[in-house]
């Protein structure tokens, strides 16, 4: 692959154009909004007793009337349920909401012979394969609202494994003209649909191996996105720190590590309330780096978090930047859906020899009781499943199987990182729509890591896996 540092004379210059540019967009929306005449109860008045159809004391006891009204609009509050604990002010102008989850997870990992003589010869660290054993995968709360109508804001945390995360803290602004919803702060990037589907909706326990080794998720940034045609079609652009931590943070320093990340849907077919759907994506991101000083690398676990092994891993590679290609497709047809994505990565490394690297994922899923995969045709991703009758109120739940195929290949050029083929069989039970339970069996089949000095055996592994979730 030709090097691409030529093609942009530096990383920081073009975060910084495309920073300003987002804010121009905005502060041009913001003039227009604010340039728009809106009508007022007060002005309403006014051309009624102009025209003289209210009296002078008339007009005087309704607007003391709607000044009243007014007064107790704003400031009456509502508090209820909606997934989540809700406070709203009448008037619209404010909202809470408190909510968060809890994933607890239980899992068995038998690996053969040869998988097993990699774990003694210590080729994967001190991580353990073979076992079994249980985590809180996922402990979060979270509080996000609204202010003054078009002001948004979320802070969440997550306090599995008994340290704090952040895992999405931004604030921004809604309804902007032209340009929708700007955000500033710690976010996903807007690259593919099985990662920007939350874990509480997809319906295996982990996402896929191409999903979790590729995909940018959470960095701190600007995010602009909006949709169009009716909510037929959506957009998001992005720029983020490629260094970001877990506490939102990233390295202040002199060397370029950005991340540009862009993202665009649509639904070719979208009936019956989304019981009847077909959705295409397409996503892109451009990590910008400096060859010498940065690196980039790809792995991921056998599609379960109980171990840290990564059957397959590329190891740390010097490069100058990657290039990432996702075209995403998913069907729903009433209780049957299928989705799918392809992962493309061209890495620009002199030392590893510009590689290539590449998966895809195949599920199909089937709701037995009826229900259907909800759509959200705002953010052009998944949402919750609600059941058409609740376990213990008079109904069974919602029981959906499903099944998966992911194929991970981090072999090219000077790189061997291993190829890895998984197998998942899905059983998930929705007692209502905030609890479930689900059940995985994958099968994983690993082959090709390592030079023959490396002494990696190819191998497989019958993984059976748990998970007890509540989230609102």
């Amino acid at each position: 692959m030709k090097r691409i540092a030529h093609l942009i004379d530096c990383g920081r210059r073009s975060r910084t154009i495309a920073l300003a540019v987002m804010f121009l967009f905005t502060l041009s929306g913001l003039c227009w909004a604010q340039a728009k005449e809106t009508a007022t109860t007060d002005e309403i008045l006014e051309i009624l007793k102009e025209k003289g159809i209210v009296a002078g004391d008339q007009y005087e006891e309704l607007k003391k009337k709607a000044a009243e009204e007014k007064k107790k609009k704003e400031t009456d509050y509502t508090v209820k349920w909606n997934n989540g604990i809700n406070v709203d002010r009448n008037d619209g102008a404010f909202k809470v909401k408190i909510g968060g989850r809890i994933h607890f997870d239980w899992g068995l990992i038998d690996p053969d012979s040869s998988l097993e003589n990699n774990e003694n010869n210590e080729l994967y660290g001190d991580n353990a394969l073979k076992g079994d054993g249980v985590e809180f995968r996922r402990a979060r709360l979270y509080v996000e609202g609204t202010l003054w109508e078009n002001f948004v804001f979320k802070t969440q945390y997550d306090f599995a494994g008994g340290e704090t995360a952040w895992k999405d803290v931004y604030l921004g602004m809604k309804k902007i003209p032209f340009l929708g919803e700007l955000l500033v702060g710690q976010m996903h990037e807007p690259f593919s649909l099985e990662e920007l589907t939350s874990s509480n909706y997809n319906p295996f326990i982990e996402r896929s191996l191409p999903t979790g080794a590729f995909a940018p998720s959470r960095k701190s940034g600007i995010r602009a996105s909006n949709n169009f045609l009716g909510k037929r079609m959506t957009w998001a652009a992005g720029v983020f720190y490629g260094d970001t931590d877990d506490d939102g943070d990233s390295n202040f320093d002199d060397i370029t590590n950005t991340d540009l990340t862009l993202r665009l849907t649509g639904l070719p077919i979208y009936a019956d309330d989304g019981k009847r759907l077909l959705h295409l994506g397409l996503g892109y991101s451009y990590q910008m780096r400096d060859e010498g000083q940065t690196d980039l690398r790809y792995r991921n676990r056998p599609e379960t978090h109980l171990t840290d092994v990564r059957l397959v891993d590329t190891g740390t590679i010097d490069a100058d930047g990657a290039n990432l290609l996702n075209p995403e497709i998913a069907l729903v047809w009433g209780p049957f859906s299928v989705q799918g994505e392809y992962f493309w990565t061209a890495v620009d490394s002199t030392e590893a020899n510009d590689p290539s690297f590449q998966g895809a994922y195949l599920f199909g899923s089937w709701f037995i009781t009826g229900e259907h995969r909800k759509y959200s045709t705002s953010s052009g991703k998944f949402d919750r499943v609600k059941p058409q009758s609740n376990f213990m109120d008079g109904g069974l739940g919602a029981w959906e199987l499903a099944l998966r195929w992911s194929w991970l290949d981090l072999n090219d050029e000077n790189v061997r990182g291993g190829e890895e083929t998984n197998y998942t069989l899905g059983v998930n039970w929705y007692l209502n729509p905030n609890y479930r339970l689900l059940f995985n069996y994958i099968y994983a089949d690993v082959e090709d890591r390592g030079s023959v000095e490396d002494d990696f055996q190819d191998g497989n592994a019958n993984i059976f896996a748990m998970r007890f979730q509540v989230d609102f």
